[in-house]
């Protein structure tokens, strides 16, 4: 049964149902000068392909009613629907296109109810703190949109725009629910619906800078607008509607920061507060509808500027800056728990990128990820730091070593229990945030671990399924029981070691542990080999193609991008409590290639 489309797992065989591979598409330089063609033809391929993906739901088309029935009736319904649907459109047409931004006002906010946090979600958005909380007025919000329409934008930046023919068509005919699917390659952004009959790109973007990075909002995700911000090797950042071809940069030149970024991710509770992380070892907390500040972040000690290519002075004091022990955070005059005093504030001005700027290790920032309860950041570092922030708080929590080399990717479990994290050791490592301790280590690839991610279906209160792809080119599926774990004998020597904790750790703050016996540093040193469990691959599927670089489990069909559909699963032999109420479950997952 085993072969390049297909391969067996425990609960059944896995097929692949359709294959995309993203088709040739022009760049354009912003610059026609041979030193300029020279280096951005040596720079092809230097990052990474990725993937976002969303699921949103399409309604029906509503009709004002038979011609028939209308002509019978005497009344031209047809025209005053249109009329009325020509009026509505003209106005929002004359919010979005506004150019200029209006100090007086407070920012629009997005809101959309195929969006809403679900009932049985962990997350509570009444309780944020300032820093994530979304300013209210008494007005009515209206939906904000990006600024400029990229079709008929001037912009060197945006060298190039493609759609499916009959885009607007395909759009408007779609009902019930459409997943779509978002990557990168080389200097192109591409947006593919899965599942399509045609294996065109719904839209094709063409930039002067390589895309490193993006992320779709699910939260105002609808039928009528896509929020996506795609991160750049130069820093700049798009905010980008797709269904409406309307764009905003930010961070515009590296206003902000000019160091590549990293990752980019959407906090799951707001409509428009989002985190990009940077070369330089920082994450900055921007704000889609607001414009850049003029702002300088300050350098802690120890961080000189021919580390991170940044100007600045060293700030006073004769300790040296620990990123293991501390991170340092730059509130700007407009930040929401800024130290300067109101009247000085408002003298400042209105609120301005960025939110708030957190310099967290001295090297490259890898990836990060939120908690499902969105209070706490998981970010991992070319230092081989696993570093939990408490996001609220703008506080370093813990800070765990790899075993060896950097960490590459991080994955938080859909219960919170658990960070799971790949690296250059060849190793997936689980964590515990709450013990303060490796649990296991998984061993199955060859080479670095490029991308880790949870099978949310197959994960319960007991079983948790992930799966993992390398440079060696092997998509691997795991399972995992903390309850069926072997405990290493040397563990229990060396228990107090592996589960130290700090005095502001995870643990503490949701009431487990002894603050007495817990030291004052937040590093944990990694567990030699023979203190942590070991977990075995369930199954490991060579894959004939390019580096595997990203990897997505999705809810329903499709992952070049290669698609694997689920086995059939009954009911009444499910494994996993809590799925018997699908008998069908597809899900996709995608090995996007450089």
């Amino acid at each position: 049964m085993e072969s390049d489309s297909a391969f067996v797992a425990p609960e059944g065989v896995y097929s692949v149902t359709e294959e995309h591979k993203p088709p040739a598409i022009p760049t354009y330089q912003a610059s026609s000068t041979p030193a300029a063609a020279a280096a951005a033809g040596n720079s092809t391929a230097a990052y990474p392909s990725r993937i976002s993906a969303v699921t949103i739901r399409f309604n029906p088309s509503k009709h004002a009613g038979s011609p028939g029935l209308a002509q019978l009736l005497g009344a031209n319904l047809t025209k005053d629907s249109r009329r009325d649907k020509d009026k509505s459109l003209l106005d929002e047409h004359s919010l979005s296109s506004t150019e200029t931004h209006d100090d007086s006002q407070t920012p629009p906010e997005a809101s959309s109810p195929q969006a809403s946090v679900p009932q049985d979600s962990p997350i509570t958005p009444e309780a944020h703190h300032p820093l994530f909380a979304h300013p209210s007025a008494g007005r009515r919000k209206v939906v904000s949109r990006p600024k400029h329409n990229m079709r008929t934008t001037s912009s060197t930046f945006i060298t190039r725009v493609q759609t499916i023919e009959g885009f607007s068509k395909i759009l408007s005919n779609k009902h019930g629910d459409a997943t779509f699917l978002f990557y990168n390659c080389n200097r192109a952004f591409h947006w593919v619906e899965v599942g399509s009959k045609s294996k065109e790109p719904l839209m094709r973007i063409a930039f002067s800078a390589f895309p490193t990075c993006h992320d779709v909002n699910p939260r105002t995700a609808s039928a009528e607008k896509l929020d996506v911000v795609i991160g750049f090797n130069t820093g700049d950042l798009v905010w980008l509607d797709p269904i409406s071809s309307r764009y905003a940069r930010l961070n515009k030149q590296g206003a902000i920061s000019s160091s590549p970024c990293t990752a980019v991710r959407w906090v799951p509770t707001s409509p428009t507060l989002f985190l990009v992380s940077h070369a330089d070892g920082t994450i900055v907390v921007y704000d889609k509808e607001k414009d850049d500040g003029v702002f300088s972040p300050s350098i802690p000690n120890a961080v000189t500027s021919s580390t991170l290519n940044v100007p600045g002075p060293s700030t006073p004091g004769g300790t040296e800056w620990d990123p293991t022990s501390t991170m340092h955070v730059t509130t700007p005059p407009w930040h929401p728990e800024s130290s300067v005093a109101a009247k000085e504030r408002a003298d400042k001005g209105i609120a301005k990128n960025p939110v708030s700027h957190w310099r967290v290790s001295k090297r490259s920032i890898m990836d990060f990820v939120f908690s499902p309860d969105v209070k706490y950041v998981a970010a991992i570092s070319e230092d081989g730091c696993l570093r939990v922030i408490d996001a609220l708080a703008e506080q370093l929590v813990d800070c765990y070593a790899s075993y060896f080399g950097a960490l590459t990717c991080v994955a938080w479990s859909p219960d919170g229990r658990f960070i799971l994290t790949g690296g250059q050791d060849d190793l997936l490592t689980i964590f515990s945030p709450l013990e303060q301790r490796v649990v296991a280590r998984c061993q199955g690839h060859s080479s670095f671990v490029s991308a880790v991610a949870f099978d949310e279906l197959r994960c319960d209160v007991r079983n948790y399924r992930f799966g993992s792809v390398g440079e060696d080119n092997k998509l691997i599926l795991w399972d995992f029981s903390s309850s069926a774990l072997h405990r290493p004998k040397s563990q229990s020597a060396h228990h107090v070691r592996v589960s130290m904790a700090s005095s502001v750790s995870l643990a503490v703050r949701r009431g487990i542990g002894s603050t007495a016996q817990l030291p004052t540093s937040r590093y944990h040193p990694a567990p030699s080999r023979n203190d942590v469990s070991i977990v075995q691959p369930v199954l490991v599927k060579q894959i004939d193609a390019d580096l595997l670089t990203s990897l997505t489990f999705l809810p329903q069909a499709l992952g070049h991008v290669r698609v694997w559909v689920r086995p059939l699963v009954m009911a009444g032999n499910s494994r996993r409590r809590g799925h018997g109420r699908q008998l069908l479950s597809i899900s996709d997952i995608q090995g996007v290639l450089a």
